[in-house]
């Protein structure tokens, strides 16, 4: 994998951490203003949408695991990325779906993401 796609992969790794989740600072530090998302429900997500329900998970009892990424870099500073995630919880069964995001590299020279998708599989 390249630099760049390993680089992906630490940023999306650290979106799974509640700790990341659970700190706004950290949270602007990696997505871009002009964030959206489209949940599994169909639903389209703002930037402020994300980052305060990010805020309100529980600080603890949720594991995630990223699997099966790829990136394909679309520009010198826009990548796709692509991967499997299983979300895991003490009092249910896992969730599984396939994810995508976009990142892009910012004038600070920080890449932050732009869009995300996750659709659940089985």
């Amino acid at each position: 994998m390249s630099d760049l796609g390993e680089h992906l992969q630490t940023l999306e790794q650290r979106l799974f951490a509640q700790e990341v989740r659970n700190s706004r600072a950290a949270l602007e530090s990696l997505l871009s203003a002009d964030f959206r998302e489209i949940g599994a429900s169909g639903t389209l997500y703002s930037y402020e949408d994300i980052i305060s329900a990010l805020l309100a998970e529980p600080r603890h009892g949720t594991t995630r695991q990223l699997t099966d990424f790829e990136m394909r870099q679309l520009s010198a500073d826009l990548a796709l990325v692509t991967y499997r995630g299983v979300r895991s919880i003490a009092s249910g069964p896992p969730v599984r779906s396939l994810r995508s995001s976009i990142w892009r590299r910012d004038a600070d020279g920080q890449w932050r993401m732009v869009f995300h998708q996750g659709t659940l599989t089985e």
